[in-house]
């Protein structure tokens, strides 16, 4: 089935949970997991009967059919909850999936966006589900053309509880949520630059002397809020007050997409300009911020006149791209500063198939991974995974 006529025929009458598959949900990290992890919100939405049951690993069943990937089954869903008396586990997890021959266990498709299609049912335990799981980045970018951006580690449902501008995600609560009176007043006349909200996440949380891979990923869910909370300011009295027509309702909706996206495709990059300058890089003199030379790297090290410089070695040279999702998006970086023979590829994606991390490492790439991250990919590849502290540390040796 074409991926279009797919979207038209589970748009309307459909609740969509929509995702990245991680390490842990496919088999890419050895977890022995077998199934992909549903958040409790979704799971008490789609199955009712099994909120309030707390008897040890409530489940049910379900039909499961994948339509990118011709596979019909019968899955379980299952609420391992022992957590509530005394053990350790609290999670949801869709099982019986059948193994690595199902395209939501297998390792090449973890970093994949994946969307799960319920009929929409009132009160009723869902009975069965059509999922695609994108097998381009052409597929995933018109996924998320309807969604909005969905990043590792998030997920998202459309249409969005309570409304167009809400938003129902996982997220690592940062208090970085602002009432509007404590909002930059200009900014609700105009919307703020990314680089403007970055800035004002530091404020919130200046962090400095916390370790690096930690700043990071603080920061990054502390923007996450405050771009909602400003989003609901600006957008939400709007959407209340309604539209004249059609056409004015369809393009509010798609200006608060292509913000979403803007955000997110910057997002990365511009916190880690951020923390390098204040490790004390001094920004074109130690690094260069999307310099042209390169075929335009997202940064240089230690400056982009450096990297033009013949006379200097070539292993005195660094590059860095910043990918939020790498999963075909890395070999863009194949072209980038490919006469250097060492290149970083800093990313969030939660895994990694081993085949596509052989073909990354063939290409001369050294992905850089959050440590938080790195339990996430199997235990074969994380000896060969540098956490942005570790970048650093190799970055200030030339």
């Amino acid at each position: 089935m074409d991926l279009s006529d797919w979207l038209e025929e589970h748009s309307e009458g459909y609740f969509w949970y929509v995702k990245r598959l991680s390490g842990n949900d496919t088999l890419a990290n050895g977890s022995h997991q077998a199934g992909f992890y549903l958040p409790k919100p979704v799971f008490y939405k789609l199955f009712p009967s099994l909120e309030k049951h707390t008897h040890e690993n409530a489940d049910t069943w379900f039909d499961l059919t994948i339509d990118s990937h011709p596979d019909h089954r019968n899955v379980r869903v299952i609420w391992y909850n022992n957590k509530h008396r005394g053990g350790t586990r609290d999670e949801v997890r869709v099982t019986n999936l059948g193994g690595i021959q199902s395209a939501l266990l297998d390792p090449e498709s973890t970093g994949a966006l994946a969307v799960f299609a319920f009929p929409a049912a009132e009160d009723q335990d869902a009975k069965q589900c059509k999922v695609w799981v994108c097998r381009n980045h052409a597929e995933e970018s018109t996924i998320e053309r309807e969604t909005g951006p969905v990043e590792p580690g998030r997920w998202t449902t459309w249409p969005p509880e309570g409304g167009l501008f809400a938003v129902l995600q996982s997220a690592v609560l940062a208090d970085c949520r602002l009432a509007q009176h404590q909002l930059p007043q200009e900014w609700l006349t105009k919307f703020p630059t990314g680089a403007e909200i970055v800035r004002k996440v530091i404020e919130l949380r200046p962090d400095s002397q916390m370790a690096i891979d930690k700043r990071l990923l603080r920061r990054r869910d502390c923007e996450f809020e405050l771009f909602q909370s400003l989003e609901e300011a600006v957008e939400l009295p709007r959407a209340q007050a309604g539209f004249q027509t059609i056409a004015d309702f369809l393009a509010a909706a798609q200006t608060v997409l292509q913000r979403r996206k803007a955000r997110s495709g910057r997002s990365l990059e511009l916190h880690m300009r951020e923390i390098l300058i204040e490790e004390k890089f001094e920004e074109g003199k130690n690094f260069t911020y999307q310099p042209k030379a390169g075929n335009n790297p997202d940064f240089l090290f230690p400056n982009e006149a450096t990297y033009l410089d013949d006379s200097v070695p070539r292993d005195q040279v660094r590059m860095l791209a910043v990918k939020t999702t790498l999963r075909d998006r890395w070999r863009q970086v194949t072209e980038e500063c490919s006469d250097l023979p060492s290149r970083h590829l800093l990313t969030l994606q939660e895994g990694v198939s081993e085949a596509q991390f052989k073909l990354i490492t063939q290409a001369g790439i050294q992905l850089v991974v959050p440590d938080k991250l790195i339990g996430k990919y199997a235990k074969s590849i994380q000896p060969y995974l540098s956490p942005v502290g570790g970048l650093l540390v190799e970055l200030r040796s030339i």
